[in-house]
């Protein structure tokens, strides 16, 4: 790449938290920054234990990581990014893209994008009381991607770090194809740097993007890189993730696991989680995705996961998709 250019790494709750990023940069290609899986700020305005664990600095040494917040109280928000700026982040990222329904119904995440009012309020208070710099992640709407036009407006108005954007709306999830006409508005009317986030699968769902917006300097690898925790090296040209790399990273995370979580069952469904995305990878890993998600406990996961690395292949070019 001629360029110079940025690669974040997606948050996805429940599996991108400390663990997992330690053991991704450490076994592949390290993401340029790390955001983290959103924050709550509450009224008590304590940053919960498991969220101040995974943003702990002892806890992600070597990584650039930005914490994310989540909320729609100027208030609650400006006191959390403190206390992370005590902990001596720089940057905090806001969470305008989460999809999920009970997010939504609170009026959060992607949901606050049908309150424009009320956002623009929200928004020139955090940019007003804190001497931090904010990014955001977000969608192009809640109902309909028309509504990206109001909220780029919306954005210009503020000095975003970086902006963003998941092309779907809320109620899309992760369904059907992001929508390219609004992004491309973006690109060409934004007043703030944009990152390009969604659908990043494979190095040649990269190499379209780049050569499609020849300008944009900053991509966001979610899903993509749960499957193939190696996809940046590919995107790099530096070759591609073999079974024994991938092995040894699984074992070291499921060792990492066993030590750090309380119960089989528990460290059994966070590989669930993770394998949910990375046996895509694999020939013939439908039939072990199948297996993994009946195992019922560790020694029967175990069992299934030896089979799996002694009969499958990694296919070339094999990324997630919807």
């Amino acid at each position: 790449m001629e360029k110079e250019t940025l690669f974040y790494f997606a948050p996805l709750e429940g599996i991108s938290w400390y663990v997992y990023r330690n053991m991704q940069a450490k076994h592949f290609k390290a993401a340029d920054y790390y955001v983290t899986p959103f924050i709550a700020p509450n009224q008590k305005r304590e940053i919960r234990n498991k969220d101040k664990q995974d943003v702990l600095p002892e806890n992600n040494k070597g990584m650039r990581i930005i914490p994310q917040l989540i909320g729609n109280r100027a208030d609650e928000f400006i006191d959390t990014a403190r206390q992370l700026k005590a902990m001596g982040y720089r940057e905090v990222n806001l969470n305008l893209g989460c999809p999920s329904n009970t997010v939504v119904a609170k009026g959060k995440g992607s949901g606050f994008l049908a309150k424009t009012v009320e956002l623009e309020h929200f928004l020139d208070e955090i940019f007003n009381g804190l001497s931090m710099d904010i990014s955001v992640k977000t969608r192009l709407g809640r109902y309909h991607e028309e509504e990206f036009y109001e909220i780029l407006d919306l954005f210009n108005r503020f000095p975003i770090k970086r902006l963003m954007i998941h092309p779907r709306i809320q109620k899309e999830f992760y369904n059907g194809k992001p929508h390219m006409e609004q992004f491309a508005y973006a690109y060409e009317n934004s007043a703030n740097p944009l990152c390009y986030n969604g659908d990043i699968f494979t190095a040649e769902d990269h190499k379209k993007l780049a050569k499609d917006y020849p300008q944009l300097d900053a991509f966001m690898l979610g899903r993509g890189m749960l499957s193939n925790p190696a996809l940046l090296e590919e995107i790099y040209g530096e070759g591609r993730a073999d079974k024994k790399r991938i092995r040894a990273f699984h074992d070291e995370l499921l060792a990492a696991y066993e030590e750090i979580l309380f119960g089989d069952i528990t460290v059994l469904h966070k590989m669930k989680e993770l394998w949910h995305y990375m046996v895509c990878i694999f020939d013939r890993g439908e039939k072990y995705g199948k297996q993994i998600r009946k195992a019922k406990n560790l020694t029967e996961y175990k069992g299934i996961i030896k089979g799996l690395f002694a009969e499958c292949q990694i296919v070339e070019g094999a990324g997630y998709r919807v």
